[in-house]
């Protein structure tokens, strides 16, 4: 599902909001996409997908624009 969204991501120029971080601790200075999607910026050609799997088996799958 979550390459689906990126995809989604890329395809729209829309990035979706964090789900879950409605509420952010104050001083982290994170970037953080809340409420509402954020368009893309115009150099925004690469998400990445990230797949943590029990026993540590990880895999990242980097989708590009062209």
């Amino acid at each position: 599902m979550e390459a689906v969204a990126a995809v989604f991501t890329l395809r729209d120029g829309l990035i979706p909001p964090t789900v879950g971080c409605d509420d952010p601790e104050e001083g982290l200075g994170l970037d953080i996409v809340r409420g509402t999607p954020r368009p893309l910026p115009p150099c925004g050609n690469l998400v990445l997908s990230n797949s943590f799997g029990f026993g540590g088996h990880n895999a990242v799958l980097a989708l590009r624009r062209l």
